[in-house]
């Protein structure tokens, strides 16, 4: 996968002009997710949209392409796999994984990874395009370059990993409630899961 997105990491990019209100629609779901203050981690930091808009300091991405953009938005950026996080053990008071979940080699220590490098009752922040919603069923069928080999989960699916992994106290926020080329303002959040293709769920280090 890491030589897709280097390969194609303008298209990537240019997604989120296009789709600007889906973007921003998701960007306002996974804000009320995280703690107001502390200093954060993106895995899967890419680009930077995500980390740049939400003042996210540090990221971390295989692709090399991906991480010359996100640079150049401010972004503190290492070049590292989920798998094996370049930082200390209880370093951040948050980690984000915005949809990259779904395109790595391993889920379960990739959660066990962004835990070890939490602080103790800090928090995970994980968005994702929900298998089982009107969206992943969408995503699932299409051949685009980006996510004909990802692997979706379900609200479920992931609770269950990070529950494996240690976490606890959980919350859910859900936003893009129709197609996205339909939506022509930012979509607000709501709480819980089920309606919103896009779902985004916080939980604890225990």
């Amino acid at each position: 996968m890491n030589s897709v997105f280097d390969k194609h990491y303008k298209k990537y990019d240019a997604w989120y002009d296009k789709n600007k209100f889906v973007y921003l629609s998701e960007v306002d779901a996974i804000r009320k997710a995280m703690p107001k203050y502390g200093e954060g981690l993106e895995i899967g930091v890419g680009t930077g949209r995500f980390a740049a808009k939400l003042n996210i300091g540090t990221g971390i991405d295989p692709s090399k392409e991906m991480l010359k953009l996100a640079e150049t938005r401010g972004v503190n950026t290492h070049r590292a796999s989920g798998e094996d996080l370049p930082f200390s053990d209880d370093t951040f008071d948050y980690v984000a994984i915005i949809v990259t979940l779904c395109f790595v080699s391993d889920p379960l220590k990739v959660l066990k990874e962004a835990r070890r490098v939490l602080k103790p009752g800090s928090r995970i922040i994980i968005g994702i395009v929900d298998k089982e919603s009107f969206l992943g069923t969408a995503y699932q069928k299409k051949e685009k370059v980006f996510y004909k080999n990802a692997r979706f989960f379900s609200v479920k699916d992931l609770t269950e990993l990070l529950k494996t992994a240690n976490f606890n106290n959980f919350s859910h926020y859900q936003t893009i409630f129709k197609n996205p080329k339909e939506i022509k303002s930012v979509e607000s959040a709501k709480k819980g899961f089920g309606e919103g293709g896009f779902v985004v769920i916080a939980a604890e280090k225990q």
